[in-house]
């Protein structure tokens, strides 16, 4: 099980520049699907990078999907040489996302994110028209199943009084 928590607060008290996508960013604009890791596209400028490294290596990260015990070095070199990781870790998996098909790098999505406060913490989250997109762009069935939840809240949201 993910402790949302314990990672959030690594990077946000870390100084990461992330933002939160995928299952966690929908349920944050109401979605009822629960979901069992945390995704995040950060960006990958180099002070960032050394952010990110040091802010989860208490919780060990590792390679998911792959047998334990093969080499992993968990650094700056390693998410410099790479893009998007999906890791394991104490505190339960974390994709981290450089680029996101259909959206592209944390710059580009920076402008498609919403400041919302998670654990006494200022964090991002991927707007509802945006994180729509990501899903559909991902084709998975498992995002395009969400797409259409995702898509009644953002009508039900244009229709509620005071909404826009």
């Amino acid at each position: 099980m993910t402790s949302l928590e314990r990672l959030l607060i690594a990077l946000a008290d870390g100084g990461v520049e992330f933002i939160i996508v995928g299952g966690v960013a929908a349920r944050a604009h109401g979605s009822a699907r629960l979901t069992d890791d945390l995704d995040v596209a950060y960006s990958r400028t180099p002070s960032n990078l050394e952010r990110v490294a040091k802010a989860l290596a208490p919780l060990e990260p590792y390679l998911r999907g792959v047998p334990p015990g093969l080499p992993f070095e968990w650094s700056v070199a390693t998410l410099r040489a790479g893009l998007n990781f999906t890791l394991t870790t104490a505190a339960g998996p974390i994709d981290l996302l450089g680029e996101i098909t259909g959206a592209g790098s944390y710059e580009e999505l920076r402008r498609h994110a919403l400041e919302v406060t998670a654990f006494d913490r200022n964090v991002l989250v991927l707007d509802l028209p945006w994180l729509i997109r990501v899903k559909r762009a991902a084709g998975r069935p498992k995002d395009l199943e969400v797409v259409a939840e995702l898509e009644a809240l953002q009508e039900e949201s244009r229709a509620s009084p005071g909404s826009e």
